[in-house]
């Protein structure tokens, strides 16, 4: 039988909860201390630099945390991690969207932040970090620790894990992981926790309601540009930079006769490509490489030539889609997706399952 964190003794393991003021981490807490334990909490800091006026829940952030720390009898440690965020992860964000990719700042935010820096600051003292992440864990027979899906498939955030180190997976324990988003909430109602009714964060880890492209013009500014039809070259308007833009996108374009579907980037000439139609054929593809895969737990796959069934994301969605994944070279894969999928964009990550969607196997960047 897989061992999992429902059947797992925790009673002599250290452990640090990442508390961040939110009802998921909160009941995280509430779990833990139901077992009979006291973990000791720490709230990251991490927020724009002092001079910003941006909009920052960080202070109501860290009341919440405190409340829902001294109710269980835990310890709280305010860890402050905005160097490093705004160095590593602020540094991969922009020099992305620099070259025209579709970053993901959450994903490392997890791999260089929640178990990384803070791992370094502190972590390191513990034997597991909880965090609030809708996934879940599961050892095998041979003790190999592997990330696997939420039952929760909206709300499932394996996704936002799949870089992250094996290492790091080892140290990893997510306390509510196998419960309903509904469930959390019912939970944090029954027990009248402070922040039982307060709203999920939305939009990049840590930067509270700071606005996505406004983080963007902050560092890079604006580039304007030619916005063309890909069909006929007809200049359709200008963009303010390419950078604001992602493959796929066809909301927020703000041209008339459309709709338009954001299908292509011209890095060097500094032209955006639409298309018009109701999702154009150029907009979607079957097969795309990935580069730089990351295997969270085992490296399945043999020579280059190699393939299997598999399920994969390349985005936040519920879905999951069918496909062969072929292995090019060390590192390097093609996916050969059954359906056409709409908005395939270099540097976004292609997170990779097995067959039923359960154990997450890890992500690799998309490079067309």
């Amino acid at each position: 039988m897989n061992k999992t964190y429902l059947n797992t003794d925790l009673t002599d393991k250290r452990i640090a909860v990442l508390l961040s003021g939110g009802v998921d981490s909160s009941v995280v807490v509430y779990e833990l201390a139901q077992r009979g334990l006291h973990p000791d909490c720490f709230y990251i800091k991490i927020g724009p630099e002092q001079e910003e006026e941006w909009d920052c829940t960080s202070e109501e952030d860290l009341e919440m945390a405190t409340a829902v720390a001294r109710r269980y009898e835990c310890k709280l440690e305010v860890v402050d991690c905005h160097k490093e965020y705004w160095d590593q992860v602020t540094r991969y964000t922009m020099d992305k969207v620099r070259a025209g990719f579709t970053p993901n700042p959450d994903v490392m935010c997890n791999r260089l932040i929640k178990f990384g820096t803070f791992h370094e600051k502190r972590g390191k003292d513990y034997d597991l970090i909880a965090t609030g992440h809708y996934a879940q864990t599961e050892e095998d027979e041979e003790g190999r620790k592997w990330l696997v899906t939420s039952p929760d498939p909206v709300k499932d955030q394996t996704d936002f894990l799949a870089q992250i180190y094996d290492w790091q997976l080892r140290k990893a324990l997510f306390p509510i992981g196998h419960y309903q988003k509904g469930k959390v909430r019912e939970i944090a109602e029954r027990e009248h926790l402070i922040n039982a009714k307060r709203k999920d964060s939305q939009g990049i880890c840590f930067l509270g309601k700071i606005n996505y492209n406004d983080y963007i013009r902050r560092y890079l500014g604006e580039a304007p540009g030619e916005v063309l039809e890909l069909e006929t070259g007809k200049l359709i308007g200008k963009h303010r930079g390419l950078w604001f833009h992602t493959i796929g996108q066809r909301h927020g374009l703000g041209f008339g006769g459309g709709p338009w579907y954001v299908v292509k980037k011209d890095v060097a000439a500094n032209v955006l490509y639409v298309s018009k139609g109701f999702e154009p054929r150029t907009a979607y593809k079957k097969d795309f490489p990935i580069h730089d895969f990351h295997f969270l737990t085992l490296d399945l796959w043999g020579a280059p030539g190699t393939s299997a069934r598999v399920r994969f994301k390349i985005r936040h969605t519920p879905e999951y889609h069918p496909a062969t994944l072929e292995r090019t070279s060390e590192g390097s894969f093609i996916v050969h997706a059954d359906e056409l999928i709409q908005g395939v964009a270099p540097g976004q990550f292609c997170v990779v399952y097995d067959e039923e969607h359960h154990r997450c196997y890890g992500s690799g960047e998309i490079t067309v």
